[in-house]
């Protein structure tokens, strides 16, 4: 008895069975999907899964609405833009509110909390230096640099404990739930001069270490442990956690502040110093008698302290009772939260979008009873029409003459949006870089929103938008104490006293401004990692900063100009040339141009479009090298690594871009030669391409051929070659398919017989008139004429038009003529009419982006090195990655092959395709009535449909490009695959230490598969396009130097695909077989389940089968021993091994 064990169970085709989606999916990824699915996959039965329109009575259909319904319909028309919105933002808002449940419990234990901290003991006043009474298991949360500082500390417990931010306010959500506690320090503590030279925030950090040390020693708490706020290191706080099941409840922050009126605010204006130089670098400011340069972020530090109440007061009374503002605000969290903007040093807060509000508010922009949709669109409306880096925003309606102007800040900081006391800048850690993203990311949100697509809420709100795959390239900066090297090259010492010796930060804003200025026309945005605040026992030093991780950068690029190698500058007499030559260094050089112009330039080394996609990296490591004194080591660019899949064994320098011009424009030049044939009996009316040649989508472009002879037997009498046995196999040769439409004539035949063979005598006399007229090397068949070209071979099919339509007609038996699709039919006219409509829209769509042919091949070589490459259409995965730029939302379309392959990967695994289409609307020919109306066709007639469905403008309603495949096995395998690959492919490229082996995705599971058939290399004409590259391989019979050929190459030579056609014809009832076109060496074999079923002895059904007695009944079975005996016999010189995985078996 035979059965197959559960591994590899979601390839084996159910025979007998619908083909519908497994629950495979379950279970795979289910962590990263949840949170990304473009449209959730539903797993289950077909009736289950499918989503079906609600059946109602007809009384129900047809019943009067209540008036609370009409309400909501009012609301729901004037508020949200549609029923679905409405419905999808209370679920989401339900999802990341807190239950009144958590909350009583993080209620009870906020009241713990403020007993506990009340009940720390004090201690007498020592100087700020002598710290002996701390004990040893606590260390004090600060870098203290330099540590001699004036003035003398003592504990007092706070006057006053206050609960801040979102959890009073009701804005908070989760999964992070925090919980901010402000303790006021007693006025005892603090002395006048305390705001000089860091003796605020030494005590501050003391403070908290007393509290820690008692509060560790509490049953309550689960956790202590320090981190700091936003990632400013000289504002150290306390996270206490609790105990048991609670412990990730709520997390409880405090902040010791100072009461609020002890600081006189106009100490802490930005323009003011109060960090001596003298003090922190041991030396007054530079001679000149020059003022101590001011601190403004230092000052800003000290304000935020005295204004933590003030600002929750101010939030309070405008959310107050106003739910719609208190969603709106959680919805722009969450918003913030997928676009990774909120968290980590200089991010921008879910505090400052809570105050952003306040300030719309009050300049009528929003108003209290809007819906939180409404608080959505205001916000992102306001973000993205106004840069606060430019035009700042104030909350301050006073006109006191003492308070700064708008002006001042700006010179203070990159972004300002001052309070309502008119001095406390909020927004003065934000970088430059980062309000720039957020703006970019509210341009791309309000353009979603504006399309009104159905899927806009899951892409806006639910789709996470990682750095590695929003943007183009990525750069690590590591290690981080190389920053300290460039503080000293741009000469940052007043910035490094304003941080507190904070290196990073201070660096931060003129690497990015430097990087910009360089990168110039080539990029459209630039940004940072916001690096992660770090936690750490109350037993250990402070982090260094170095011990940040890297620096990630993030570089999205305009395709427009990557193409110039240039740096145009100016004329060598202008007075702007000495700074051009000042920022390039030795890269400037003088150069006359063609108009006589004598300029400045920079000549960047790049020939191909894969090299000129790079000229980032080569001008930021010359930038940073030059002006920042971080070496090329230092600087590990991610832009490029996947490129060596796609690159032909002898082609480093390039990704085939070029190579596939040249044979487009050889196929360019024989179409005016067929345009222009003298002596056919119709013109031709128009020639198009039908290969993914002349879409550029091939994974490996042809290059010319020129065969020696000496591999080949010679027929003379037919002028063709025959491959040698006893040499390896020849290279292989595909030709290029191109389709030739005559004119129409009342001279055509009506039957289809007569039109075949018409057909048949214009293809011989294209190759007869080709020969006389152009001297090509032509060879003619009924079906179609190869001819040989400059090295290329394209293979040319005559197509009349109504043929398609006569093979529809079918005749009944009274004579009426009815039109009907039949399968001859449809093959027609998916070869002739909407092969070559495709071709050429997805040719255009190269021309508008150049990373799409990079993309589509990148693709494709993955899918085919997982072995699936049989079960998918070229044409279906082209489509698919035509997708990622014509639909590229929440994103900008890839402007480089390694986000658009990792978006690809994205698509693939989370798209809901078992109740949705994937629209292509190429050149955007299907308005959103039609795309409306697409949708539902398909939901009706979803049955009738393949499993893959791809809908074009040309294709509305059958998905043309799937109808043969994959099944719902093949294409559930690939789902899995991708989730899979996609987080170890994330990871290895955000390594800042190097991707490692980039090829680990692309190699395929092979313990899924009951049988390996290994093939020999001495008969793979690919081999050399393999994932692993061999090292050594065959001589293919191909000559190096070109020139003209006088016979025609073997054409589509491939053993291999044959002997898998051999094992399908004779197995394909029995097993499912696997294979890599590219090079591949394995064939895999999986059982059909089905057929290991014990079957009645029939005499007319016993391949592959033996009888065996069963119960008293004589029975057939697979005969395995001897299925793997003929693999080997089928495929005798080619098969070097056939390997049974027997462990999956038991017999």
């Amino acid at each position: 008895m035979m059965g197959p064990a559960p591994a590899g169970e979601q390839l084996r085709a159910a025979a007998g069975k619908p083909e519908v989606m497994e629950k495979a999916l379950e279970g795979t990824g289910k962590e990263t999907r949840k949170a990304s699915s473009r449209k959730r996959a539903v797993a289950g039965s077909p009736a289950e899964s499918l989503l079906q329109p609600v059946k109602l009575s007809r009384t129900e259909l047809y019943k009067e609405p209540t008036n609370e319904e009409l309400n909501r319909l009012r609301e729901t028309e004037i508020l949200f833009h549609s029923s679905l919105l409405r419905l999808q933002i209370e679920e989401l808002l339900k999802e990341v509110r807190l239950s009144e449940k958590k909350k009583d419990r993080i209620d009870a234990f906020l009241r713990e909390v403020n007993q506990r901290i009340k009940r720390v003991p004090s201690i007498p006043e020592t100087e700020l230096t002598d710290q002996s009474w701390l004990p040893a298991e606590v260390r004090v949360p600060l870098h203290q640099v330099p540590y001699a500082v004036k003035g003398s500390f003592r504990f007092l417990p706070p006057t006053q404990v206050t609960i801040v931010g979102s959890y009073l306010l009701g804005t908070c959500i989760r999964p992070d739930v925090n919980v901010d506690m402000a303790l006021t320090m007693p006025r005892e503590i603090l002395q006048d001069k305390d705001g000089l030279n860091q003796r605020y925030f030494r005590k501050r950090a003391l403070y908290l270490a007393h509290l820690a040390h008692h509060l560790a020693r509490d049953p309550l708490f689960g956790s202590v442990r320090f981190s700091y706020i936003n990632g400013c290191h000289l504002k150290p706080i306390l996270l206490l956690r609790p105990h048991g099941k609670d412990e990730h409840l709520v997390t409880v922050r405090l902040h010791p502040c100072p009461p609020t009126d002890f600081f006189r605010p106009c100490r802490l204006l930005p323009t003011k110093n109060n960090v001596r130089s003298v003090w922190y670098r041991g030396q007054s400011p530079p001679e000149g008698g020059s003022l101590e340069p001011p601190t403004p972020h230092y000052n800003t530090w000290i304000l935020q302290d005295t204004a933590l109440e003030s600002h929750v007061q101010l939030l309070s009374t405008v959310l107050g009772s106003a739910l719609g503002l208190k969603d709106g605000v959680a919805l722009l969290k969450v918003w913030l939260r997928q676009r990774e903007l909120d968290k980590g040093l200089g991010g921008f807060s879910g505090f400052l979008i809570s105050m952003l509000v306040a300030f719309l508010v009050s300049t009528h922009k929003i108003h209290t009873t809007m819906s939180s949709y409404q608080v959505l669109r205001s916000v992102l409306q306001f973000l993205a029409t106004t840069d606060l880096t430019v035009n700042g925003i104030s909350l301050c309606l006073s006109s006191d003459p003492s308070l700064l102007a708008l002006a001042d800040f700006h010179q203070a900081f990159p972004v300002v949006f001052l309070d309502s006391s008119g001095r406390l800048n909020l927004c003065a850690d934000v970088t430059a870089t980062t309000y720039h993203q957020v703006q970019h990311e509210a341009r791309l949100s309000m353009a979603l929103l504006d399309s009104k697509a159905d899927d806009g809420f899951q892409l806006l709100l639910m789709t996470p938008k990682p750095m590695i795959q929003a943007f183009d390239h990525i750069l690590h900066l590591r290690p981080l104490s190389r920053l300290q090297a460039a503080c000293h090259r741009l000469k940052l010492w007043p910035e490094l006293q304003d941080n507190g010796g904070d290196y990073v930060s201070a660096a931060l804003g003129p690497l990015t401004t430097l990087l910009e200025q360089g990168l110039g026309s080539r990029l459209h945005l630039l940004a940072h990692s916001r690096l992660p605040v770090p936690e750490w026992d109350i037993s250990q030093d402070p982090p260094k900063h170095k011990d940040s991780g890297a620096l990630t950068l993030g570089l999205l690029l305009r395709p427009e100009g990557l193409t110039s190698v240039l740096e145009l500058g100016p004329e060598a007499d202008q007075p702007e040339a000495a700074d051009f030559r000042q920022f390039w260094g030795s890269r400037s050089e003088l150069r006359r141009f063609q108009d006589g112009a004598i300029r400045e330039a920079v000549v960047w080394e790049a020939a191909s479009l894969s090299q000129k996609r790079l000229i980032p990296h080569q001008v930021v490591t010359h930038l940073l090298a030059l002006h920042a004194d971080i070496p090329d080591i230092c600087v590990h660019y991610v832009g490029g690594f996947l490129d060596a899949l796609i690159q032909g064994l002898k082609e480093t320098s390039s990704t085939g871009e070029e190579a596939l011009a040249v044979a487009v424009r050889c196929y360019d030049d024989l179409s005016r030669l067929l345009w222009g044939l003298e002596g056919l009996p119709l013109t031709v009316s128009a020639v198009q391409g039908a290969h993914p040649v002349l879409r550029y989508t091939e994974v490996f472009p042809p290059t010319p051929v020129r065969p020696a002879y000496s591999f080949y037997q010679h027929l003379r009498e037919r002028a063709s070659l025959l491959p040698r046995p006893d040499k390896p196999c020849p290279a292989y040769v595909e030709p290029m398919t191109m389709v030739c439409h005559l004119e129409g004539s009342g001279q055509w035949p009506q039957d289809a017989e007569a039109i075949q063979r018409i057909r048949a005598a214009f293809q011989l006399r294209l190759a007869e008139l080709l020969t006389q007229q152009h001297s090509l090397q032509c060879r003619a068949t009924a079906t179609h004429t190869d001819v040989l070209k400059d090295g290329f071979v394209f293979r040319i099919r005559v197509a009349y038009q109504r043929e398609p339509q006569i093979l529809k007609e079918v005749q009944s038996p009274e004579g009426m003529i009815s039109l009907r699709d039949t399968p001859a039919s449809l093959r027609l006219e998916r070869e002739t009419r909407l092969l070559p409509l495709l071709t050429s829209a997805l040719h255009g769509l190269q021309q508008q982006h150049p990373a799409f042919s990079g993309v589509a091949r990148l693709a494709k070589r993955w899918v085919r090195a997982q072995l699936l490459g049989e079960g998918f259409t070229d044409e279906s995965l082209d489509l698919v990655a035509a997708a990622l730029f014509l639909h590229p939302e929440p994103f900008t379309p890839p402007s480089s092959p390694q986000v658009g392959f990792l978006r690809f990967l994205s698509l693939v695994s989370t798209f809901d395709w078992k109740n949705n289409p994937l629209i292509v609307n190429l050149n955007s020919e299907l308005t959103a009535e039609e795309q409306v109306e697409i949708r539902s066709n398909f939901l009706a007639s979803r049955t009738r449909l393949p499993v893959m469905v791809i809908i074009t403008p040309q294709d509305r309603r059958s998905s043309v490009w799937t109808q043969d495949g994959p099944s719902a096995q093949i294409l559930q395998q690939l789902v899995i695959l991708a989730a899979k690959a996609l987080p170890i492919l994330e990871k290895q490229l955000m390594d800042p230490r190097g991707p490692g082996d980039i090829r680990t995705v692309f190699r395929p599971p092979l313990d899924i598969y009951d049988v390996l058939i290994h093939l020999s290399p001495r008969h793979i004409p690919r081999h050399r396009q393999a994932v692993d590259a061999p090292a050594a391989s065959f001589f293919r019979g191909l000559l190096n130097d070109p020139g003209p050929s006088s016979l025609m190459p073997v054409l589509g030579y491939d053993p291999p695909q044959f002997y898998l056609t051999q094992l399908r014809e004779a197995f394909g009832d029995l097993a499912l077989f696997f294979y890599d076109q590219h090079g591949g060496e394995v064939i895999g074999v999986l059982w059909k389940p089905t057929s290991f079923q014990p079957q009645p002895f029939k005499a007319s059904s016993t391949k592959g089968r033996m009888v065996v007695s069963q119960g008293g009944e004589l029975v057939m079975v697979p005969n395995v021993e001897a299925i793997l005996e003929d693999f080997a016999v089928l495929g005798e010189g080619l098969v070097q091994a056939v390997e049974a995985q027997s462990e999956r078996w038991t017999v």
